[in-house]
């Protein structure tokens, strides 16, 4: 597997991770998904910076996942044969 590939992998199973340990909160514009940041700076930093799909700030232990993280992680758990 190249190391390309692995990163992929590793992103994936970090959203996905996120997703699993995540619990629902309301806010101003409706629900939204949190979950704390116990995974690697570089994946979360990905995921927050290039992909827009986590957001936060550094000082927080918690991230927000918006409706397109929470859809792809789903999709990524179809895809990989997770149950919920």
């Amino acid at each position: 597997m190249s190391e390309k590939d692995m990163d992929q992998v590793v992103r994936d199973l970090t959203l996905m991770l996120l997703y699993l340990t995540s619990w629902e909160e309301k806010g101003f514009d409706g629900e939204y998904h949190r979950a704390w940041k116990g995974y690697p700076f570089e994946v979360l930093d990905q995921l927050r910076d290039e992909e827009e799909l986590i957001s936060g700030s550094n000082r927080s232990k918690s991230v927000y996942m918006g409706k397109e993280a929470v859809g792809e992680a789903q999709r990524l758990l179809e895809k990989y044969g997770v149950k919920e």
